[in-house]
């Protein structure tokens, strides 16, 4: 009977548990009851993928981030205020802190509320310039809502994120359109690599400010391409932070809503999918490398087989000490956890993952070829011959790309010399075989000369009798 109880209860638990690779526990910082009511389809999305979401607002004084030094919450959903400030709770620094200790924040902006001076200097902080009138909007008059935005034109209709590079995996995009209204456009800092927008605004966008009563436009805060309505960084730790220039597109109102493009056709918006895979990758539920078995060793290669089967080990795994010249073997297993599992992991086409010999600069790298996979990992490998160089090296995989957390896998080993008894015999090296004769030919001389000189007497006279005075 208590088997039973447990297995019902370890069933239960694992349906109950969140999504999320790093904890279930969301804050979400609103001012009142109302501003909560507008997006009950969000919240219910939320809790129907295991998060326990805990709503508080930012002047609550018994609000605290941190909890006998160690996060309270594991992801904080900021929407937005009219307070001037978030109170001493949500100060830049905490913010910071909660992103330095591996939490993850979605900040959600609108042009119908002025932004706080806190989450300004927070995005300051981060290389993240918004505009510096208080209540500027991103307008476009060709791609815009006619149903709901006929006059200010300040509705978006776009379509989903296309890939940023051929070679990095896109986690927002697909067929549809969004709707993004009363949005807040972001110009990202060039000097941060961490910096990477989701979301960029068509060419004929602006930023601009609606009180500005000017019929023209004549300095802009940004135009085009130079506009992200939605950006992210992830920090070195991992960690994530979103910026979401438009709250209206988390509502009710938006989700599945009709709009139509200037010319074009009625079409059901597909905010509620795109607030999905936001919201996922906010929180680390897609996008997430975990590293398993790390294992190299001595190989030869067979000639008599093929491919990976070529590949013989030697000795054991995972020695401290190799020689110079040695043909080893690196492998390392990568899942990629999606949304509620792993699955084995599988590179970009045309990006590689590739390993890294090193000392002080890398004297080999590689490509990591996958050469099997299992339920839920892939087993990356290659096979290379060790540098003349003796001293202390690193394997090393570093493999960082936008939207998938850092992978930076170290494993040290000594290289030697070859020991006394180790080095190749003198009649084996062909071109040594010049002095080997050479020796021999010198000895051989020297013994027949030795020989020549004992045993050849030399010609005397004889003597024909006594001398006589």
């Amino acid at each position: 009977m208590h088997w039973l109880l447990t297995l019902l209860f370890l069933a239960l638990l694992n349906r109950i548990r969140a999504l999320s690779s790093s904890g279930n526990r969301l804050l979400v910082v609103a001012d009142d009851d109302v501003e909560k009511e507008k997006y009950t389809v969000l919240w219910s999305d939320l809790e129907s993928r295991g998060y326990r979401l805990a709503f508080k607002s930012p002047k609550n004084d018994k609000l605290s981030l941190f909890q006998h030094g160690e996060r309270a919450f594991d992801h904080i959903l900021l929407l937005p205020t009219k307070a001037k400030g978030l109170g001493p709770s949500l100060t830049p620094n905490l913010l910071l802190q909660f992103i330095n200790n591996n939490g993850n924040i979605l900040l959600t902006l609108s042009s119908e509320s002025p932004v706080p001076s806190t989450i300004s200097s927070l995005l300051l902080e981060l290389d993240i310039h918004l505009p510096p009138d208080r209540n500027s909007m991103v307008v476009d008059h060709f791609k815009y809502d006619v149903i709901s935005a006929k006059e200010k034109h300040d509705v978006l209709v776009l379509s989903k994120p296309s890939p940023l590079r051929s070679d990095v995996r896109n986690y927002f995009g697909g067929s549809g359109v969004i709707a993004i209204p009363k949005a807040v456009g972001q110009e990202l800092g060039s000097s941060s690599p961490l910096l990477t927008p989701i979301l960029r605004a068509p060419e004929t966008a602006y930023s601009y400010n609606p009180k500005e009563e000017a019929e023209t436009v004549e300095d802009p805060f940004a135009v085009g391409g130079q506009i992200a309505l939605v950006s992210s960084m992830q920090a070195r730790s991992s960690a994530r932070f979103t910026v979401l220039g438009s709250v209206e597109a988390l509502q009710d109102a938006w989700f599945d809503r009709a709009v139509q493009t200037p010319g074009g056709k009625a079409v059901k918006t597909s905010n509620r999918v795109f607030a999905k895979h936001l919201t996922a990758w906010t929180f680390m539920e897609i996008g997430v490398l975990k590293v398993g078995k790390v294992e190299h060793h001595l190989s030869t290669v067979s000639d008599s087989k093929s491919g990976n089967s070529s590949v013989v080990q030697l000795g054991y795994l995972n020695p401290k000490i190799y020689r110079i010249k040695n043909d080893v073997t690196f492998n390392i297993e990568l899942s990629e956890y999606s949304m509620d599992h792993l699955s084995p992991f599988t590179v970009a086409p045309l990006d590689d993952l590739q390993l890294e010999f090193t000392m002080l600069s890398p004297f080999h790298r590689l490509e990591l070829h996958p050469i099997s996979t299992t339920l839920n990992t892939t087993i990356f490998s290659a096979t290379f011959r060790l540098p003349d160089q003796h001293g202390i090296f690193a394997f090393r995989v570093n493999y960082k790309r936008p939207f998938l957390t850092n992978v930076d896998v170290k494993r040290e080993v000594t290289v030697r010399h070859f020991a006394h008894d180790e080095w190749p015999r003198s009649w084996m090296i062909s071109a040594g075989w010049v002095w080997i004769v050479g020796i021999w030919v010198t000895v051989v001389g020297w013994v027949a000369f030795v020989a020549l000189w004992l045993w050849s007497e030399p010609a005397y006279e004889r003597s024909q009798g006594k001398k006589r005075q």
